[in-house]
């Protein structure tokens, strides 16, 4: 801008230079004052105008800097600044069966809303809270909880702790089950019938992560209780650990569980990794007495790749219960014991088709095997119940993106044991 403004000085002082002389050719003295005197006021006219587009240039130029210092001044103090935040996810789902429509229906499924402080640099606390189908009371379906509640305090650069109640690191989706995160309309079996997601215990954990790549979570948690196990109705087919979790809540503590999990990050767009956690399970309950020393160990191995518009997932994960064979003679009769083994695998793969700006259209097809029945402890011959078949399921759809946050949900399910399962989903799900 002062290279214009210097241009514009010199221009000016050439017209009046040339103007002179012109003046000077073809007129007299008297002619030539007052042609100088009418010049001069059209350059002082002419400096005040500069002098005012350089007022405004310089005011612009100072806006603009102040614009473009503000995000990083920011950024820089974000994780120094205390205060509160918030944040949340939400879904909205309707699924209509292909052969019993009148069991179609559309739920508010979750509404989960997130409260976080930062203390300082190194401490901050971390909240969520879930209204499930809309109404949560004691005549309606819905339930409220508190899925996460818990302080982070950083050790060190690489290093942090976390105690109170969180997620447990198994699978993909346990820890990134906002609906932008995953495809379908509904989760997958995988990490809902055998890891129970949104699978979270009270405790005490360390993690962190290497230049590598590496990144490690380890901890010492509440786990699951046996004695709450229900033969008689059809919870435990659905998911073992899911109908005995305890979410925290009054939970029986005699018997306390270890979790590890790593995951490699080195490679931008890949992650491979794998999770373990054991725990003995009979809460030292006289109830189950000959169950004492139940103990459960779930462990998954999954894998992800996004090279280019390529989204390509895998995961496989195996649960097992260990000494039941006494308690499950307690169940005879019943159509749900003890399961010895349960097991889940899927392989996914989505192709982002289009995208203009925030819109983006990502066709998807997920096909997983789950069983969650798939041995039982030795039982007096005719006194057991069949072994569960492992259900296969396709699920074909789509996700299009109005906004990284919020996305729309379309897919068919199929279904190749009990195909009145089968169905078509349309979901809405919203993050922030």
């Amino acid at each position: 801008m002062t290279f214009r403004l210097h241009t514009a000085k010199r221009i000016a002082l050439a017209l009046i230079i040339g103007n002179l002389f012109t003046a000077g050719a073809h007129a007299d003295e008297a002619a030539l004052q007052a042609k100088i005197d009418k010049l001069s006021a059209e350059l002082d006219a002419l400096k005040a105008d500069i002098k005012s587009l350089h007022s405004q240039t310089e005011a612009i130029a100072t806006q603009q800097e102040s614009s473009s210092a503000a995000p990083a001044a920011t950024n820089a103090g974000e994780n120094k600044t205390t205060g509160a935040t918030l944040w949340g996810y939400g879904e909205i789902k309707y699924n209509r069966p292909t052969k019993d429509t009148s069991q179609t229906q559309i739920d508010l499924a979750r509404a989960v809303f997130g409260i976080g402080y930062r203390f300082d640099d190194k401490t901050r606390f971390v909240s969520e809270f879930e209204i499930e189908h809309a109404v949560a009371s004691s005549g309606d379906a819905g339930e409220m909880e508190v899925e996460q509640f818990y302080i982070d305090h950083q050790l060190s650069d690489s290093t942090h702790l976390k105690a109170g109640l969180f997620l447990i690191p198994a699978g993909l989706l346990n820890e990134n089950h906002e609906p932008n995160n995953f495809y379908g309309v509904e989760r997958n079996f995988v990490e809902t019938a055998i890891i129970p997601s949104t699978w979270r215990e009270g405790g005490l954990a360390f993690f962190g992560s290497t230049e590598s790549g590496l990144a490690w979570d380890a901890g010492i948690t509440t786990t699951v209780d046996l004695s709450g196990w229900d033969a008689t109705s059809d919870e435990g087919r659905k998911s073992p650990l899911g109908s005995i979790h305890q979410e925290l809540q009054l939970a029986k503590a005699s018997d306390l569980g270890t979790y590890g999990a790593l995951n490699y990050r080195g490679i931008p767009g890949f992650v491979v990794g794998g999770s373990v956690f054991t725990s003995k399970i009979s809460q030292d309950n006289a109830d189950i007495a000959i169950a004492k020393d139940a103990r459960m160990t779930l462990w998954d191995a999954h894998t992800r790749w996004t090279p280019g518009n390529w989204d390509l997932s895998a995961l496989y994960a195996k649960g097992t219960i260990s000494d039941t064979g006494a308690l499950n003679l307690t169940f005879v009769g019943m159509p749900t014991p003890v399961p010895k083994e349960f097991f889940g695998w899927y392989a996914q793969a989505a192709y982002k088709v289009w995208q203009n700006g925030n819109y983006k259209l990502s066709p998807f097809i997920r096909y997983e095997g789950v069983n969650t029945a798939a041995a039982y402890e030795p039982v007096p011959q005719g006194l057991g119940v069949d072994t569960g078949k492992t259900e296969h399921i396709t699920t074909l759809g789509a996700s299009f993106y109005l906004h990284p946050g919020v996305v729309i949900k379309l897919d068919y399910q199929e279904f190749a044991q009990d195909d009145s399962l089968n169905r078509i989903n349309l979901g809405l799900g919203l993050a922030f």
